[in-house]
């Protein structure tokens, strides 16, 4: 994950004089699935009260056009919050569980007219370690400091500024596994989560 900077940084460099460079930033609502637990002992058990929670996001994004392609890195802070049923030996309660995190897109999209069609790979980085529900959980996979999954959707441009875009956000361990190993460094893969993501944006 320390590279990501280093290979954005590579592939901007290495973009034609000829392309042209926009900056935007946007923002928006998604709605994510909830994180599960596989804890049930005879002491504790967490259900969620929901299958799928809506969160806000917002950041900055680069659109870097390339014949009849475009390339749009971002970088977007995402929140979420769930609630939880957490059974113990002597009560039940709901709890609430926040994450905090950095998405970090990479997108490749062609237009057609004002509409846009963009699909890539997708970094997430969790800020901050959420509260555990109870004492001593073992929730190791909810703790991983970045993960890897893909964003692909449809987006419309208006005026030349504003931009409207609708996608979905998907993860890569169910089909390749929990990491695949790229140039010797192994990259953690997102697993189970799921979100639709609505934005607004203005270009400059």
């Amino acid at each position: 994950m320390k590279k990501l900077p280093l290979i954005i940084l590579v592939v901007l460099i290495s973009i034609p004089a000829f392309s042209q460079i926009k900056f935007g930033i946007k923002a928006g609502a998604e709605t994510t699935t909830v994180p599960t637990y596989d804890i049930s002992t005879g002491t504790s058990n967490i259900t969620a009260l929901e299958d799928a929670s809506w969160g806000f996001h917002g950041g900055l994004f680069m659109r870097i056009k390339l014949l009849a392609l475009y390339v749009q890195p971002e970088v977007v802070f995402a929140s979420n919050s769930f609630d939880y049923n957490v059974k113990t030996t002597t009560l039940t309660e709901v709890k609430s569980q926040k994450f905090n995190r950095l998405a970090i897109p990479l997108l490749v999209g062609a237009k057609f007219g004002p509409v846009r069609l963009n699909a890539g790979p997708a970094a997430s980085i969790q800020i901050g370690t959420p509260e555990a529900l109870i004492n001593d959980p073992n929730f190791e996979e909810m703790y991983k400091g970045a993960v890897w999954g893909f964003q692909a959707g449809v987006g419309l441009d208006l005026l030349k500024k504003l931009t409207i875009d609708l996608r979905y956000a998907g993860s890569l361990g169910e089909a390749l596994g929990d990491s695949v190993p790229i140039g010797g460094q192994n990259f953690q893969l997102d697993y189970g989560q799921k979100s639709f993501l609505v934005s607004l944006g203005w270009m400059f």
